[in-house]
């Protein structure tokens, strides 16, 4: 009992150290994202930084469907197949994304949709900046632009060159941008629809150099498409003629060309990555949590770039470090599990080696003493054996050579077994040879062999024969009927019991009672 404690012991020990060299709860979180570019690459190091910032562990995958949106689709479809607890969506397009994230939620994943908010079924929250907001103060500035102006004899021309409209933030910046700028009377207002792509807000723009389309504003969706302007204008020698204005006011794109003097101002519409994920952790931890979360941003012009400028620039560089920080202390986080892992592995290897010997010496102490025990009765009994008053004492126990039984033949011994088998079961007129060869432990024609070399006659003679001589005590030395007698000594029938004894006797059983009497 002692031992198998010991081993219980051991393994529930085992158990126990490697059940605590488990590490907590890794939150996994898939994140698509509907294209590529500066501001989301800051997006991205923003999420990737914060991983490790909360007191939950967090694991960001992101996928990149690069503005196509059948790759989105299938990249969102990948990620919920996969063990990822929430989702993240920058949709490419609201409409076409929408039943892929509705299939998403109704495997019990949440979303959180980024930037871009889906139709139809929604999702679990939404985080990311008004576009709404980013076009009215863009617009209240294009006002101020146009009365500092004071364009003589016409209007103030004004042209917004959208995103592509099939995308939410598109949609509410221009929203945003109209409900300012039309109807006012200073203003000759157009909007024209874009794709996002630099080159083609530059085409737009050129076509209406040297009319009198040519814009004095132009507002572009994004910093990427007010490059494509600013190389129109380079390109047809119309500097100092078009102002130009966009939206994201990243350090090296919008904020560092409002500084050079090629836009009058950017939008800098915010991001914080790490805002994502804390909110992530709400819904995953079932902390309270607003389902719509507006981002703010500011309005950047040539009077506070400089300032603006600064502190992006610090955030930006302290996020790097912070990504480099959290690279190496994943490394030697990983480090230390391996290390971890292997001292309990170590410690439960030591500690069964130890159960192992102490077993081990256990069974050698055991052996010895049987050993001994053994060693100590052999010397008494050469002691008892040689011993002259052994030898006296010992005679007592003896039997006597002449008292002992004489060696019986094999033969013999099967004789009496078979013979002890036939008179048991000789009433049984139904006996079969099988029976009395299962009795003796000899196969149907090992019996026949055997019994035909001992006698000379077959079973079934041998049989008949002893169930005769059986009869014949009956009859000599009973009162039983013949009838019983044939019955008794396993005859089907008197009769037949009455012909057999004739042949065997020479006279009929009535005849042999009556030479009796």
């Amino acid at each position: 009992m002692k031992i198998k404690a010991i081993v219980f012991l051991a393994f529930l020990l085992a158990a126990v150290l490697a059940s605590c060299s488990e590490s907590e709860k890794t939150y996994k979180i898939g994140v698509s994202q509907c294209s590529q570019g500066r501001w989301r690459d800051k997006v991205n190091q923003e999420m990737l930084a914060a991983q490790h910032l909360y007191e939950q562990d967090v694991e960001v995958v992101i996928a990149n469907s690069y503005d196509d949106t059948e790759l989105q689709i299938r990249q969102i479809d990948s990620l919920a197949n996969t063990d990822i607890d929430l989702l993240v969506v920058a949709p490419n397009e609201a409409e076409p994304l929408a039943d892929a994230i509705s299939e998403v939620m109704g495997k019990g994943i949440p979303v959180i949709c980024f930037d871009r908010n889906a139709v139809k079924g929604g999702c679990t929250a939404f985080i990311g900046g008004s576009n709404i907001e980013a076009g009215q103060v863009i617009g209240q500035y294009v006002l101020a632009l146009a009365n500092r102006q004071g364009t003589t004899g016409r209007k103030t021309r004004v042209m917004e060159i959208t995103g592509a409209m099939s995308s939410t933030p598109a949609q509410a910046r221009h929203k945003g941008f109209a409900e300012v700028v039309e109807g006012r009377g200073e203003l000759e207002y157009v909007c024209k629809e874009g794709n996002w792509s630099s080159d083609e807000a530059c085409e737009i723009v050129k076509k209406t150099i040297g009319t009198s389309e040519q814009p004095d504003i132009v507002f572009c969706h994004n910093d990427g498409m007010a490059t494509g302007v600013y190389k129109c204008i380079v390109e047809t020698g119309t500097e100092g003629q078009i102002q130009i204005l966009g939206i994201d006011g990243m350090p090296d794109e919008g904020l560092e060309y409002v500084k050079l003097g090629h836009q009058v101002g950017t939008y800098v519409y915010p991001t914080h990555g790490e805002k994502i994920i804390r909110l992530a952790l709400d819904i995953l931890t079932d902390q309270d949590y607003a389902k719509v979360n507006l981002l703010h941003g500011i309005m950047v012009t040539p009077e506070n770039v400089d300032l603006v400028m600064v502190t992006s620039v610090e955030m930006m560089e302290q996020n790097n470090h912070l990504i480099t920080i959290q690279d190496k202390l994943e490394d030697y986080f990983g480090l230390y599990n391996t290390q971890h892992k292997v001292l309990v592995c170590s410690f439960i290897v030591i500690l069964l080696l130890v159960v192992a010997i102490v077993l081990t010496w256990r069974a050698f102490i055991q052996m010895r003493k049987t050993l001994h025990e053994r060693q100590t009765m052999h010397e008494e009994q050469t002691l008892f054996y040689t011993n002259p008053d052994s030898r006296t004492l010992r005679q007592v126990f003896e039997t006597p050579k002449e008292e002992l039984p004489a060696p019986k033949s094999q033969d013999a011994i099967f004789a009496e077994t078979l013979n002890e088998a036939i008179r048991k079961n000789m009433a049984n007129p139904n006996l079969k040879m099988d029976v009395l060869g299962e009795t003796v432990g000899l196969s149907r024609v090992q019996l026949y062999r055997k019994v035909k070399a001992i006698t000379g006659l077959t079973p079934v003679e041998l049989l008949r024969q002893m169930r005769l001589q059986q009869g014949y005590v009956l009859l000599t030395t009973t009162n039983k009927t013949v009838n019983e007698i044939a019955y008794e000594v396993g005859f089907g029938t008197p009769g037949y019991f009455s012909k057999c004894f004739r042949q065997q006797y020479g006279k009929y059983p009535m005849e042999l009672r009556s030479s009796q009497s």
